[in-house]
């Protein structure tokens, strides 16, 4: 018989860059007791998003956020929306273009991540923040 369960976790970020949260959504899968499903996770912000990506090395995530600073810089003369400072609409082009909403298979009551894969709430905004992700998880 098919379940469904949701839950919001809370995450304080140190401002921009990539925060692993992998830990945090495998313990909550396995206290749901399901052993197949699928996990969707969703960011409630529009200025920070989620990713899967390598987290083995430090320097990926490094790199990523080096990456997207030069496509989307702070205080680029194009943006007109500056409500919250000269982050402020960099931050919603850089949520914009990478993703809010993430979905991961669960088998054998763990999520279906690659070995060397991690989930990542990455921050855009330069100060600190708390984020929310709301989880849903159906399956038995």
């Amino acid at each position: 018989m098919l379940r469904q369960t949701t839950t919001t976790l809370d995450f304080d970020t140190d401002g921009r860059g990539l925060l692993e949260i992998t830990e945090a959504v495998a313990q909550w899968v396995a206290s749901t007791g399901f052993q197949t499903g699928l996990l969707t996770l969703f960011i409630r912000h529009t200025s920070a998003s989620l990713l899967v990506q390598e987290n083995a090395d430090p320097e990926v995530q490094a790199d990523l956020d080096r990456f997207l600073a030069r496509l989307v810089p702070d205080g680029d003369a194009l943006f007109r929306h500056r409500a919250e400072g000269p982050d402020d609409m960099p931050a919603h082009v850089r949520s914009a273009l990478t993703a809010v909403q993430l979905s991961v298979p669960v088998t054998n009551g763990r999520m279906a991540l690659g070995t060397w894969q991690g989930i990542y709430l990455w921050e855009h905004r330069l100060k600190p923040h708390r984020r929310q992700v709301a989880l849903h998880l159906i399956g038995s």
